[in-house]
């Protein structure tokens, strides 16, 4: 076929491929527009619910305090000690005492309260109760909280009752803090001066009110207001008065006020945002919820941008396709490409082969840096790694390696290159990077600090060494267990460094999988002196010997935990001390119970090396514990059902014998009656007196109807001494006589 025929036939598929793909983008795009209005009205109708159960159980919180702040006022005028303040000009101390106290014991009892003030109006003094600030008598020039003598001054402004939002200042050992509250105004009979004569003030905490509400952090949360019987817009976090330009002044008061609960969308204050309500209350208050309309509709926002995005990658797909179908088309061109890239594969990977075995020389010790060829020949290699500066020994140590191996066994050498990889990505970031594929269970990683600061870098190391143990789980499925060596700054120090790694990894049986381990940690271990718990092995095999397996687990799980505390090879020694003396014990229990021990038991028990966790070495052990009671208990079933045998011997063999009995066999077999009474009803269920019985009952039937024996010689070679016995036992057994039944089988 010409090439430009196979051109054209190329450009034909690719525009029918690219033609259907376009299709199924823009199919996609119109119903995802659809949907995207549709449930931009659900969620605008959820925020608003949301909003308006919030800010009606704040409408509904304001109205009951009202109701308590009105009764405590009441109550408070009909205390004694307190109307004192209010009526008498100069009250003496005993009086101001007593009533300071009821302040206080109000303020205990009810901790909404934030303060209580009592006024006298004729010798201008303010008796204040307060949780965080003053607390005591002061005069008007005095008294920190000096907007409260603006609302007495126009008490008449506020109807009665009525709180007033507000923030005010008070004053305690820190100093001046501002204090947010609802304040409640109760007063007496107003004189001719127009003036109050005595007033009772409750300050309630805005926080216990205003909880439902809540405290944003950033007006990107949306915020929460109070429009008040005033025509004030205050803030519910400060309870301040909010100023609103012209233009949106106007649409609260045509759209929002004295409207049934709604709400609405629209800009505000040059934001589009989401606008809740709720109807007027009692006190002819609303409330007012503004939240940005990019938060409500951020979730709705983000499956477009998914939706667009899953459309663009169908189209880039669909390119791809028919860009590949016409590379097709041009197979020799591709050919020859593909014997290019295997040459270049083969030289990189030459190259990194290089690299792998002369890192791994020197980590290993094999080979040092001393003198400047060798630097040279490092250079060469592409490895710039500097160790004469600050650097560290990583080991990345792979989780359940078996399980590995069953399962991808034959890619293990390509995940532990892809860890290498991703050890290598997350590292740049801060630390120059090499790592070394060590053909074990691990990997290792030189870690270079780029900032050359004589800061400890230990916790930016630790988050950096989780962030790969992460990204192996979230992509490899493959745990790991991190061991980091502390600094070392010279290159003789490396081959040691990476032995103290190797022997601290070795503690993630105590660790567990996926640990971090600080190899420093480990170093400090070494000073402590360990000493094996004899009493706690003797222990172990008296649980042992006497079939107490629970005992004996808990036991050497003990035992071996205790070692956590101190160098590897103490760990070691501990649990070969241990085999050895499970081994004791197994070849005791073989002499004394004549068990096949060895053929039946796997006796040998494999080095530490080769578990990762203490619950595996733990598991081994126990299994042998189990297997041990479990011969144990299968040889003494063994000895009992031979017993029975011989019991159900005797009887078949002796059952005409008149001695027949349960202590003529005792006395046969030369054990005790009570045991072997016992043994037997349990093996069997039955009594061995009632199985004589059956067992003659039996004999004389077969003699009834095979012979022709008197019943009186029957009974007799039945075993029976007595004849009416006889006669009586077999009718009891068989419901007829044994004359009847003779009868009745000739017939």
């Amino acid at each position: 076929m010409p090439a430009v025929q196979l051109k054209n036939n190329g450009k034909l598929y690719s525009k029918l491929l690219f033609t259907i793909t376009l299709c199924i983008v823009l199919t996609l795009l119109v119903s995802s527009l659809f949907y995207f209005f549709t449930y931009m009205q659900i969620d605008l109708k959820k925020a608003y619910q949301s909003d308006v159960s919030n800010l009606t159980q704040t409408s509904k919180e304001v109205i009951s305090m009202t109701e308590s702040a009105q009764s405590l006022s009441f109550q408070m005028y009909r205390t004694f000690t307190i109307s004192k303040l209010m009526f008498y000009n100069d009250p003496n101390i005993y009086d101001v005492t007593a009533a300071m106290n009821e302040l206080n014991n109000y303020l205990s009892s009810m901790p909404f309260i934030e303060s209580i003030y009592v006024y006298n109006s004729a010798n201008g003094q303010f008796y204040t109760a307060g949780r965080q600030g003053e607390s005591g008598t002061f005069s008007k020039d005095n008294l920190a909280d000096q907007g409260i003598l603006d609302i007495l001054d126009n008490f008449k402004q506020y109807r009665p009752f009525t709180p007033i939002p507000r923030t005010y200042v008070t004053k305690n050992l820190n100093g001046e803090q501002l204090t947010k509250a609802y304040t409640y105004l109760g007063y007496d009979a107003v004189g001719r001066t127009q003036k109050i004569n005595s007033a009772v003030i409750i300050n309630i905490s805005s926080a216990w009110i205003n909880k439902d509400i809540g405290v944003n952090k950033s007006d990107n949360e949306g915020k929460s207001y109070i429009l008040d019987n005033e025509d004030r817009l205050l803030s519910g976090d400060t309870l301040l008065p909010r100023s609103v330009n012209d233009k949106d002044s106007d649409f609260i008061n045509k759209n929002i006020k004295n409207q049934p609960s709604g709400y609405v969308v629209t800009n505000f204050e040059g934001k589009k945002s989401l606008i809740t309500f709720t109807s007027p209350d009692t006190l002819d208050w609303q409330y007012v919820r503004i939240t940005p309309y990019k938060q409500v509709t951020k979730a709705i926002y983000s499956i477009r941008n998914t939706t667009i995005l899953i459309a663009v990658i169908i189209l880039v797909i669909g390119l791809f396709i028919s860009w590949l179908l016409s590379r097709m088309l041009y197979r020799p061109i591709h050919q020859i490409m593909n014997k290019m890239n295997i040459l270049e594969t083969e030289k990189r990977n030459s190259s990194y082969t290089i690299r792998q075995n002369m890192l791994r020389s020197l980590i290993q010790g094999s080979q040092s840096l001393q003198t400047s060829s060798q630097q040279q020949k490092l250079l060469q290699s592409g490895i710039t790694f500097d160790f004469n500066s600050s650097y560290r020994v990583v080991m990345l140590r792979i989780d359940k390696l078996a399980a590995l191996k069953q399962t991808r066994g034959d890619d293990l050498h390509v995940y532990k290159f892809a860890v290498m990889n991703i050890g290598g990505e997350i590292g740049l970031k801060h630390y120059r990077v090499e790592t070394v594929d060590m053909d074990a269970d691990y990997v290792i990683m030189l870690l270079n600090r780029l900032d050359h600061s004589e800061e400890p870098d230990d916790a930016l190391l630790r988050d950096m060494l989780t962030q790969i143990q992460q990204s192996s789980l979230d992509f490899l499925k493959i745990g790991l267990s991190v061991t980091y060596s502390p600094e070392g700054f010279q290159s003789q120090q490396l081959s040691n460094l990476y032995k103290l790694v190797k022997e601290a990894s070795q503690h993630r049986l105590f660790y567990g999988l996926g640990s971090l381990i600080d190899a420093e940690d480990i170093i400090s271990l070494k000073s402590k002196e360990y000493n094996f718990p004899v009493d706690k092995e003797r222990k172990l095999t008296d649980a042992l010997m006497t079939s107490k397996t629970e005992e004996a687990k808990k036991l050497f799980a003990e035992i071996v935990q205790e070692t956590a505390a101190f160098p590897i090879h103490v760990v070691h020694l501990a649990i070969s001390h241990l085999t050895m003396t499970v081994n004791n014990i197994l070849f005791t229990i073989q002499k004394n119970n004549s068990l096949d021990v060895e053929a039946s038991l796997s006796i040998h028990i494999p080095s530490p090396d080769h578990f990762e966790t203490i619950e595996e070495l733990n598991e081994v052990f126990f299994a042998l514990f189990d297997d041990i009671q479990a011969k144990l208990s299968t040889k003494r079933s063994t000895k009992q059902g031979d017993l029975i045998r011989r019991i159900n011997d005797l009887i078949q063999k002796e059952y005409a014998n008149p001695n027949l009995s349960l202590n003529w066999i005792a006395d046969e077999l030369d054990m005790s009656s009570i045991y072997l009474s016992r043994v037997y009803k349990q093996q069997t269920l039955a009594a061995i007196v009632d199985v004589i019985n059956t067992v003659r009952l039996e004999r004389a039937k077969e003699y009834l109807e095979n012979t022709d024996y008197s019943v009186v010689d029957i009974a007799v070679k039945s075993g029976y001494t007595s004849s009416s016995y006889f006669h009586r036992m077999f009718k009891k057994s068989f419901g007829v006589t044994p004359s009847d039944y003779r009868k009745t089988k000739l017939s």
